[in-house]
């Protein structure tokens, strides 16, 4: 793959985002999930990289704009490579980022936000690769998979 420049203008689309997190009442973790009502599904929060961006900056900017909440980022997280619904490939950089505060405002791009315990979060994501992000942002929280609920 060749990346032409920061917007993804030729081979690959590159986007950043979050496994947003935030401790629960109950001790664990809860997980902020989006829905997209143009797509119809629920993901991360994440986006394109806008011209001269980095992947880190993108990843707090879409947290923010999709989530109203601002974060602190944590470890790197697996990177996302797959074919989008235009038939590009896209790559999405992902780091696990702990909620510092905000209030959710629905719009046209995300009209819910949830947060959920990790077993909740892997029922209702739609695709299996936001899925498999669940076990790597555990462990980066500092939490196995088995007790982050």
């Amino acid at each position: 793959m060749t990346d032409t420049d920061s917007t993804g203008r030729g081979d690959t689309i590159l986007a950043a985002g979050c496994v947003l997190w935030r401790r629960a009442a109950s001790g664990g973790v809860e997980l902020a999930l989006v829905f997209r009502p143009k797509w119809s599904d629920w993901s991360w929060p994440k986006g394109k990289l806008k011209k001269g961006e980095t992947a880190r900056a993108a990843a707090l900017r879409e947290v923010q704009e999709e989530t109203g909440h601002t974060c602190r980022l944590g470890p790197d997280l697996p990177t996302l490579r797959y074919v989008d619904h235009t038939r590009r490939e896209k790559e999405v950089k992902y780091w696990a980022a702990e909620s510092t505060g905000g209030i959710f405002t629905p719009d046209n791009e995300v009209s819910d936000l949830v947060w959920l315990s990790p077993d909740e979060a892997r029922e209702c994501l739609t695709y299996e690769r936001d899925r498999e992000l669940i076990s790597p942002a555990l462990v980066a929280i500092g939490l196995d998979q088995h007790r982050g609920n």
